[in-house]
């Protein structure tokens, strides 16, 4: 308890901070929210009304002390390019996001981790030189690059893939709405049809999402199974005639875990924030694509709240990964 409520405080300065730089960041930005939301042809009385209504009138030390208010109320902000408050589109948007980041991340735990454990129980070999030039690869590809090309040879040339408009196809009905994971959502209400479409569609943004954090992984994996494989304790066990397997995952793995749920905590934050970029290429109806119209549409209040949402789902995951770290090792706890 004493650790989550040490963590817990010491997320309150960082919050403050990102608040703070992301506001100024987006009243530093060129381009007027009024402007572009009355039309360049219109009437400076009419800007000048809106940006009263918007509150980009008073002085910036007021707006952010207003800021800060509307946040301790729970208000993120009015999106003026859609006509709704922040909150309730964040609330129709977020688990689409939230689905394609857990399905990559899982993609990216299945894949990574046995690819880096065999890259480390066989070092030096084919297999290990595959692996490191997939973690090269894989953590370099751009993703708006790799995402393109899944879409032009996976459902333009081979037609495997179904056409990157939405959650599930046209003509299908989503499962009826529990979490807004619709994977979730079809397994509790038992809606195979919904259950397939959903997995057709997500499958392929989360393979391109989960391409850079599963070679991140797997570089992280090896690394961490080499220093444990030269440890006296993993030697002791070899000596004492015990299966390979036994060692690798009872010994080594084991041992090796805190540092593969601390880059798997830190990989969740960057697939929410990959998302964007993914999101947009697959027209995923998430909060990434909402946020690039808002950038579009310079509309300050989504980007802020995205941007805050981000920040506490970084700190979230690095809360879990010490409660999980901990009990992994119990010195953790202790110090």
């Amino acid at each position: 308890m004493n650790l989550v409520l040490r963590r817990v405080f010491a997320m309150v300065p960082a919050l403050i901070g990102v608040v703070v730089c992301i506001f100024v960041l987006t009243r530093v930005l060129p381009g007027d929210p009024a402007r572009t939301l009355a039309g360049d042809q219109a009437d400076p009385s009419v800007v000048a009304k809106i940006r009263t209504e918007m509150g980009l009138d008073k002085p910036l030390h007021v707006q952010l002390v207003q800021y800060f208010s509307d946040l301790l109320h729970g208000n993120l902000g009015y999106a003026w390019h859609t006509g709704h408050s922040v909150a309730s589109d964040f609330a129709s948007r977020l688990p689409a996001t939230v689905e394609l980041a857990l399905v990559a991340l899982v993609i990216a735990l299945l894949a990574g981790v046995p690819l880096g454990v065999v890259s480390a129980t066989r070092r030096d070999r084919p297999v290990d030189h595959a692996g490191r030039v997939f973690s090269l690869l894989g953590a370099s590809m751009p993703l708006f690059w790799l995402g393109l090309m899944v879409i032009v040879v996976f459902y333009n040339k081979l037609g495997w893939a179904p056409a990157p408009l939405g959650r599930v196809s046209e003509g299908v009905h989503p499962p009826t709405h529990i979490t807004g994971l619709y994977i979730l959502d079809s397994l509790m209400t038992g809606d195979l049809v919904a259950l397939r479409s959903s997995l057709s569609h997500i499958i392929w943004p989360a393979l391109c999402l989960a391409t850079g954090s599963t070679a991140i992984i797997a570089r992280m994996t090896r690394s961490a199974m080499l220093e444990v494989i030269g440890q006296d304790y993993v030697r002791t066990a070899v000596s004492k005639g015990l299966k390979p397997s036994v060692v690798t995952l009872k010994h080594a793995l084991r041992n090796a875990a805190p540092v593969i749920v601390t880059i798997s905590g830190l990989q969740f934050g960057q697939l929410m924030g990959g998302a964007v970029i993914t999101e947009t290429v697959f027209t995923w109806p998430g909060i990434g694509s909402y946020v690039v119209q808002s950038v579009l549409a310079t509309d300050y209040a989504p980007v802020q709240a995205f941007t805050l949402v981000a920040a506490v789902v970084y700190l979230a995951a690095n809360l879990l990964v010490d409660l999980v770290n901990a009990r992994l090792d119990p010195r953790i706890a202790d110090a």
